[in-house]
């Protein structure tokens, strides 16, 4: 890093260097300066402390510890990267917004559109100069868990009938996020409270008070679809495609919830011996309830969480859109839990899935954190996405798998340069000796105060490094 000295060196020599220039070339010189951020903005402000997240283990680890990294397509991963940094740099500060990743990141990210699209090696080259990869576990476990999502597509109408019967809602205006909220949008954890007409807060409506009437008569209905089987697969997944009466393609997608934590139907069938373990998928748990409608309706009052949507689009054919408010790319788009990462970080993930069948197949992949959901929640915790349609549901629906997460962090929150970077404490001065204690035949200390003396010289703090 350049000294202050070293800044006002550069600056002269470029001031110097723009005199003779003319003015569009200077202009773009300029313009190319100020996007790698060679103006002395962190100069003044204190090194930065390593890296921590709560609950979480963090172990530094070199690129050649990630298998797969190699193979992986990193122009792709770069591509998806690239789609997160515009609205990070575009949008003003969050409010309350003080994690040091954000605005590490924005740096990067800077630094990634000065470059514009990449080649596969430059792209590779990119992220192993701008990162540096992190083993994260929630602090207890051994590994990750992962999860698939996608975008059902079905066939709904904007006014109820005999047919249509079961209503998407949009977000209530009594709904009153939870408190203390982090990071941007609606949490993704707390109790979501209603305000009654004294104005108290109490907890919000259950599932089961909302599919017993709860919110009749709100005009919140967006439209309506055949099955409530499908109403909860579009909740679970947070978008949707309805393929309305006259063709058009509504498009909706994630606003809020009730505050309720998720509780998974297929746990529950498993608790019961209704579906074996080995056996569960989204299909098979479809299959059951279409097979057995009046106990599927009390399995799925098991599950107090419930999720409103808002309308995104209309005839729209591209990718659903991300909390993060960009279109997410199947494969490579993830959704983590925003209240501890920050939108765009790159994650490399590793894990035997089965993608095609039941059989499973390995997949290395650097995905980017682009969305988040209500039962998305800790540390190393993904949701991947894997488009629309049918195939995308069969793939998604068979993932509830472990997997190695590694947290891509950038240079400038390098846990092991910021540990480095430390000041050690000071040496504890020694105590005065002392005079006519001892005589030359008296014993030596004990063994205990010489260990004391031999090990008093200070050492890193690694359990501030491995943010705990």
């Amino acid at each position: 890093m350049l000294r202050r000295l070293g800044y006002a060196v550069v600056a002269a020599a470029v001031s110097t260097l723009l005199l003779g220039l003319s003015g569009h070339t200077a202009q773009r010189v300029r313009s190319q300066l100020a996007a790698h951020s060679f103006e002395p903005h962190n100069v003044s402000k204190p090194l930065p402390e390593p890296l921590k997240l709560p609950n979480s283990v963090l172990e530094p680890i070199e690129w050649n510890a990630l298998d797969g990294w190699a193979a992986d397509d990193h122009a792709a991963a770069f591509t998806t990267f690239l789609a997160s940094c515009r609205p990070l740099l575009r949008t003003m500060l969050p409010a309350g917004e003080t994690r040091p990743m954000y605005f590490a990141l924005a740096q990067v990210c800077r630094r990634a559109l000065a470059g514009g699209q990449l080649s596969e090696g430059q792209a590779r080259t990119f992220f192993e100069h701008n990162f540096r990869p992190l083993r994260i576990t929630k602090l207890g476990d051994s590994a990750g868990f992962l999860t698939g999502y996608y975008e059902p597509i079905v066939d709904g109408s904007r006014v109820p009938t005999g047919i249509f019967k079961v209503p998407i809602y949009r977000r209530p205006r009594d709904l009153v996020p939870p408190p203390n909220g982090t990071g941007p949008g609606f949490p993704n954890r707390g109790q979501s409270l209603r305000r009654t007409t004294s104005g108290k807060l109490v907890p919000y409506y259950t599932r089961g008070e909302i599919l017993d009437g709860a919110l009749d008569g709100q005009h919140l209905e967006i439209c309506w679809i055949k099955d409530p089987t499908d109403a909860l697969s579009i909740q679970i997944q947070g978008s949707a495609r309805i393929r309305l009466e006259d063709g058009t393609m509504l498009r909706i997608n994630y606003d809020a919830h009730n505050g309720y934590p998720y509780v998974a139907v297929g746990r529950i069938l498993i608790e019961r011996n209704i579906i074996p373990r080995e056996e569960m998928s989204l299909e098979r748990i479809r299959e059951w309830m279409r097979s057995n409608p009046e106990s599927a309706e009390e399995v799925r009052r098991q599950n107090r969480s419930f999720v409103f949507f808002r309308i995104v689009g209309l005839s729209d054919d591209r990718e659903p859109v991300g909390a993060q408010g960009i279109p997410l790319t199947p494969g490579r788009s993830i959704a983590v839990d925003n209240s501890l990462h920050v939108y765009g970080t790159p994650f490399f993930i590793e894990a035997n899935l089965p993608l095609t069948n039941e059989k499973r197949t390995g997949l290395d992949r650097l995905m980017i954190a682009q969305d988040t959901g209500s039962a998305i929640l800790g540390p190393a915790r993904a949701d991947i996405f894997w488009g629309a349609g049918d195939e995308a549901g069969h793939v998604a629906g068979r993932i509830r798998h472990p997997g190695k997460f590694a947290m891509l962090v950038p240079r400038e929150l390098d846990p092991v340069a910021a540990g480095a970077r430390m000041p050690l404490p000071r040496e504890r001065p020694r105590p005065a000796a002392k005079t006519n204690l001892r005589t030359p035949s008296s014993k030596p200390p004990h063994p205990v105060y010489l260990r004391r003396i031999r090990t008093k010289a200070p050492t890193l703090d690694w359990m501030a490094v491995r943010g705990r």
